[in-house]
């Protein structure tokens, strides 16, 4: 994990007994759930999409699109939701995305989206809990 300071931090044990494993991969060891298999892929129930570590609002349901690329993805985060990094894993460069609250790994960020803002945040589901609006 990074070695950035954050508003939200816990030990090692503390955080794997709040996350499910797959949780803990994602989040706080940087691992990606496989495509097509995360609980919001497909999801479009309306509601806010809060990180699974520490509950920050990241994404508004009404900026999620269907990219087609098997993860949920978003065009627009909430405000000072996220942070980003470079990230040089895998023989590729890209965009990591982090929660700002807890420095949980959520994704990336890719030049590829729709309007208005033209970025497609591709956001792993173990990251994600989706609070639905009643």
């Amino acid at each position: 994990m990074p070695q950035e300071k954050y508003p939200v931090t816990r030990t090692e044990a503390e955080w794997r007994a709040l996350l499910t494993d797959e949780q803990y991969r994602v989040l706080r060891e940087a691992g990606t759930e496989r495509a097509f298999t995360g609980e919001y892929w497909n999801t479009q129930a309306p509601g806010t999409y809060v990180c699974a570590g520490c509950g920050q609002p990241l994404f508004q349901s009404e900026t999620k699109f269907e990219s087609g690329c098997g993860w949920p993805s978003f065009f627009r985060p909430q405000p000072g939701a996220l942070v980003e990094r470079p990230d040089h894993s895998h023989g590729m460069t890209r965009t990591e995305i982090l929660c700002s609250r807890c420095g949980g790994h959520l994704g990336h960020v890719f030049t590829d989206g729709p309007p208005p803002t033209g970025l497609r945040y591709c956001i792993n589901s173990a990251s994600l809990k989706l609070r639905e609006d009643s």
